[in-house]
């Protein structure tokens, strides 16, 4: 591979340096970091869908919102679920029906587009459940046509297959929601019809005894005549449950979770059981809605989620790692706004941990419920980072944290985000199922930050490292490189997992290392960068390919400078890094690299393109020891 190499002197302190200003001037004087959080227009057409089933939606936010979602548009009239992706046939239904609120019109040649290519795909009869929800609230869709979801759920102990627990939270959190929603089968009629994106044929179902998929559909049915039917006393406990559920979960900030599909389906679910627009509880969750908005008076989006603790975390190591002292006062504020986020009450996790003290933190500013191994073990290894004036309260922290870690880990030694043993696979199968993953189980890359996290605290010497150690070796792909659960993908993963196993003392001769490093000398770009499409969580040919990208460029550094310094791909990701940035210190990236569900959901962390090249330029400089003035 031949790379060009810059003549300009001193280029490498010169782009650390600006790319080091540039993320401390984002800092809050609170201490925080937060970049945006891009997902795809499900979430503002969802948004409008909300709102007008409440019976506030307002003009305004309509044009504001179909500006957003207009701009979004791909040349052959259709949404992608990121950028560059291929068409995705809910997110187009969604965006379509969202434009028609807004008052596009079927007869306007782009809606006349879209309308066709849906139908050609197979019509709002091919679309998923959460879809078909928002369509039967509006009176598009027959509450008949949706799978069941009866609340006597809530009823099942935490023991019994397929009971609230079994799922993820995110699904669980949403799940129960759609319990209540399912059961009312409320109605707002639209003013208008959808029957453009209709094909009139019935969609084709397994109903083989064969097959877990045609089982459930068999099951589905049967659920859908008690849902008709149901015992009135149960039906009634069950309702009572759920309800009570929802409300012990709120969030001080309004949310559930701090994610939109448990938010938004949580204020439904209360309004149809007596809750008004203006009780305590409903009023704070639309409140905190507007907190999650983005409207610059022309277009308005919405985010899914907000990061603020991750970033924070990512912020202190990248920092440092770029030559702020762990004395900046920046850093020692951001460490007691962290230290001040860890949650200390026990959460869903604690089902199946009854006896583990609570501890960790969170991804989001309100969280309470479910912090997660990820950011409690990113924020542990940014804690040790800072020189803190009051060093026993950071080790107080890490103390709980470990415990916390070390008690989440499952029975067959790796790390899942949320809850430990979520491995239950049966819940992928029932019809209500197709929004995404809706289970949580181990992945390399939580897996090994744990470990890397166990390490700094020299905690190696337990069964607990030694299973997870073990555990981790063996999800090693036969190509060298580790599956990325959290982010784009492979490339995600080895970033993640090489450093921990240095960190752990793993030899740079052992073999899964070596591996590892051919795997991305392999996979490295013409242009000297590193990318990966998110399609290679779909199409193993898009494993290790796709065009480069600053965070993921930045994720294979990280991951040679630990295990080959000496690589000859080294100087070549550093150099696509430095040319690439931009003036003001940060770099440009459209493409998504962030995961929220392989194959369904996926983010556009605004923050990737600067906090990881500036970790991964740091280190180089660490390392190699020198300015570079060639580079």
């Amino acid at each position: 591979m031949s790379v060009e190499v810059s003549a300009r002197p001193n280029a490498l302190s010169n782009a650390i340096e600006r790319a080091r200003r540039y993320l401390l001037g984002l800092q809050d004087p609170e201490g925080w970091w937060k970049g945006e959080l891009e997902s795809n227009v499900t979430i503002e057409a969802e948004d409008l869908f909300l709102r007008r089933y409440l019976g506030i939606l307002d003009s305004g936010t309509t044009e504001r919102t179909a500006r957003w979602i207009r701009s979004r548009r791909q040349p052959d009239g259709t949404w992608a679920n990121f950028h560059g992706g291929p068409s995705d046939l809910h997110t187009t239904t969604e965006a379509y029906v969202a434009l028609r609120l807004a008052g596009d019109q079927p007869d306007d040649a782009p809606m006349q587009q879209t309308a066709a290519w849906i139908r050609e795909r197979g019509g709002v009869e091919a679309t998923r459940t959460f879809t078909r929800f928002w369509l039967a609230l509006n009176g598009w869709w027959s509450w008949d046509d949706v799978p069941a979801m009866p609340p006597e759920v809530m009823l099942l102990p935490p023991w019994w297959p397929l009971n609230i627990y079994d799922f993820a939270c995110w699904a669980r959190q949403t799940y129960v929601a759609l319990t209540i929603i399912r059961s009312h089968e409320p109605v707002r009629p639209a003013p208008f019809s959808i029957d453009e994106l209709r094909t009139f044929d019935a969609p084709r179902m397994d109903h083989s005894f064969l097959t877990w998929t045609g089982l459930f559909n068999h099951v589905d049915r049967l659920l859908r005549w008690y849902q008709k039917r149901p015992i009135g006393w149960l039906r009634k406990a069950a309702l009572s449950r759920a309800e009570a559920w929802i409300v012990r979960r709120q969030e001080r900030d309004g949310s559930w979770g701090g994610i939109q599909p448990a938010w938004v389906n949580s204020i439904i679910a209360l309004t149809l059981r007596g809750y008004s627009l203006d009780h305590p509880m409903i009023a704070r969750a639309l409140d905190g809605l507007d907190t999650f908005t983005i409207d610059d008076g022309y277009a308005r989006r919405l985010e899914a989620c907000q990061s603020p603790v991750w970033d924070t975390a990512l912020a202190i190591v990248a920092l440092n790692d770029s030559g702020t002292p762990g004395d900046d006062p920046r850093l020692i504020r951001a460490a007691d706004w962290l230290l001040d986020q860890e949650v200390r009450v026990k959460g869903d996790w604690s089902v199946r941990r009854p006896h583990l003290a609570p501890a960790g933190w969170a991804f989001e500013f309100a969280n309470d419920n479910y912090p997660d191994i990820d950011d409690t073990a990113e924020v542990g290894l940014a804690l040790r980072r800072v020189d803190h004036p009051d060093p026993d309260r950071v080790d107080a922290a890490l103390v709980r944290a470990r415990g916390w870690i070390e008690g989440m880990q499952s029975r067959n030694g790796g790390w899942g985000a949320f809850d430990a043993d979520n491995t239950n696979a049966l819940c992928r199968e029932p019809s209500f199922r197709d929004f995404g993953e809706v289970i949580d189980p181990p992945s390399a890359d939580l897996t090994a930050r744990a470990l890397h996290f166990l390490a700094q605290e020299d905690a190696l010497g337990t069964e607990t490292a030694r299973r997870g150690l073990a555990w981790l070796r063996a999800e090693q792909e036969t190509g060298g490189s580790w599956f990325g659960r959290w982010g784009a993908n492979h490339i995600y993963g080895l970033s993640v997992v090489v450093p921990a196993l240095v960190a752990t003392g793993t030899p740079l001769d052992d073999p899964a290392l070596r591996r590892a490093v051919a795997w991305l000398e392999a996979h490295q770009n013409a242009d000297g960068g590193w990318g990966e499409d998110l399609r290679s969580y779909d199409d193993p040919a898009w494993i290790g390919r796709g065009a480069s990208t600053a965070s993921q460029t930045a994720w294979a550094l990280m991951a040679l400078l630990e295990a080959d310094l000496e690589s000859p791909a080294v100087r070549g990701g550093v150099e696509f890094l430095i040319r690439t940035q931009r003036h003001d210190g940060n770099w440009d990236e459209k493409h998504y690299t962030g995961t929220g569900f392989p194959g369904a959901f996926y983010i556009n962390y605004h923050f990737y393109r600067l906090l990881f090249p500036l970790m991964a330029l740091g280190r180089y400089a660490r390392k190699a020891g020198r300015d570079e003035d060639g580079m």
